[in-house]
């Protein structure tokens, strides 16, 4: 296989692990905004201070991943956005939104804060809304008939309950005291419905798509591939399991987090393997979306320089700004 064959599934790679990066990070800030109606007006200080240094750089992942497509993939870009553009507008708006919220409550008057705080939220629901749709819409092909906006509804709801889910578990890690208590029951609230609604959408997924059937359902794949679903009851069953124990409040209030971040990656990798090798699912293939060799050539120069960037500073404000999150302070 020649390099100019190879640089496609390369940006394909690179687009999946940025989103998948963007659905983790901003994933647990969007469940701290969807969480804000359970904390009182003092708790609230300390979750916007828990997500405050992270959620900038946070939502450049979905900038890079977006860029990505529209670079590498113009063909894709173009059909997935005309598909997709009501809610990308929506979604767009909750981020607006909750990116005003975020700095002006900070400078707000105490009577003013309950409003921010509530198109705080709004915007978080929003946003995680839309990219629950749209995600569902991707995954189906964009298939027409009353089955296809059901099934996009359904994960529609079940992505805002999976995002407080990990909001919370992140909390779990960055508070103390009363809070991290809340914050345990707050995880354990969420967790029912979205174990329910995975297993749900996990059995309707084959029925919407036949080429994610096929691929599932044939031998011998399906006995290496049962691997996926396994470990992710595992993973579900561990997070379930520490949120009951008193470790979670010691040094090891992480290890919810990771579980559940390992929930994300398998889920990730089950709808890598779903859709590879099509950028768009029975539509175009990544060889048909893709730009030219030589464009696509000069697009990695410009990824080598931008993406160890972004990694790095990532990285960087994570280990300035870990450890446990205190009541914002401004003069």
């Amino acid at each position: 296989m020649s390099f100019d064959t190879v640089l496609p599934v390369i940006f394909m790679a690179l687009m999946g692990i940025s989103m998948l990066i963007y659905v983790i990070s901003d994933g647990y800030d969007l469940g701290v905004g969807l969480l804000m109606p359970r904390a009182t007006a003092e708790e609230k200080d300390v979750l916007i201070a828990s997500i405050g240094p992270f959620w900038d750089a946070n939502e450049t992942w979905l900038v890079l991943g977006i860029g990505i497509l529209l670079v590498a993939f113009p063909k894709a870009h173009g059909v997935v956005l005309s598909q997709l553009y009501l809610p990308v507008t929506l979604m767009l708006i909750g981020l607006t939104l909750r990116g005003v919220a975020f700095d002006f409550r900070v400078k707000a008057k105490s009577s003013a804060k309950p409003l921010w705080d509530k198109l705080f939220f709004a915007g978080s629901m929003l946003a995680s809304l839309s990219q629950g749709w749209m995600l569902g819409r991707y995954i189906s092909g964009f298939g027409e008939g009353w089955n296809y906006p059901v099934f996009a509804a359904a994960i529609a709801v079940a992505l805002p309950a999976a995002y407080a889910l990990l909001g919370a578990a992140w909390l779990v890690m960055k508070t103390e005291g009363e809070l991290q208590l809340k914050a345990i029951g707050w995880a354990k609230l969420a967790w029912a419905p979205v174990v329910i609604g995975m297993v749900l959408i996990s059995l309707a997924t084959p029925w919407i798509s036949a080429t994610v059937r096929e691929r599932w359902f044939a031998l011998p794949e399906i006995i290496a591939l049962m691997v996926i679903p396994i470990f992710t009851g595992i993973a579900l069953v561990t997070a379930r399991v520490l949120l009951d124990k008193a470790i979670v409040r010691t040094t090891l209030c992480w290890l919810p987090f990771v579980a559940l971040i390992a929930v994300f990656v398998l889920g990730f990798i089950g709808l890598a393997y779903s859709i590879y090798p099509f950028v768009v699912i029975d539509r175009l293939t990544i060889w048909q979306a893709a730009s030219s060799p030589a464009a696509l050539k000069v697009i990695l120069i410009g990824v080598c320089i931008s993406v160890p960037a972004i990694a790095a500073y990532t990285v960087f404000s994570y280990k300035v700004f870990w450890g446990k999150a205190t009541a914002l302070l401004y003069a």
